[in-house]
């Protein structure tokens, strides 16, 4: 299995009550995906967090292998969640993947 874990920062353009909006969106959007996505298994999106928080949002992935991660990447469903719900509101994006067994 592979987790794919992202960390974003929201845009500071946007006020609290906007922000609030646009994680509900990319929450609903990616969490979503699932039984879409060939081999994506799980998908959880945190958007609560502690004020010590440097991210706005955090998506926790998991798929069932390296191939199905390159699969999620540009799968038609996934690719119009990012450029609708994620990439528009997001000035920085970090990420992490890793196999687990």
């Amino acid at each position: 299995m592979v987790k794919h874990i992202i960390f974003w920062q929201l845009k500071d353009e946007f006020s609290e009550e906007q922000k609030k909006e646009i994680r509900k969106g990319i929450k609903e959007g990616l969490e979503d995906l699932v039984g879409k996505v060939p081999g994506l298994l799980e998908v959880h999106v945190r958007t609560e967090f502690l004020g010590s928080s440097t991210a706005d949002v955090m998506l926790d992935t998991t798929l069932e292998s390296v191939e199905a991660l390159k699969g999620y990447a540009v799968h038609p469903a996934h690719v119009a969640v990012a450029d609708t719900k994620v990439r528009p509101y997001t000035k920085t994006r970090v990420c992490m993947d890793y196999e687990v067994e």
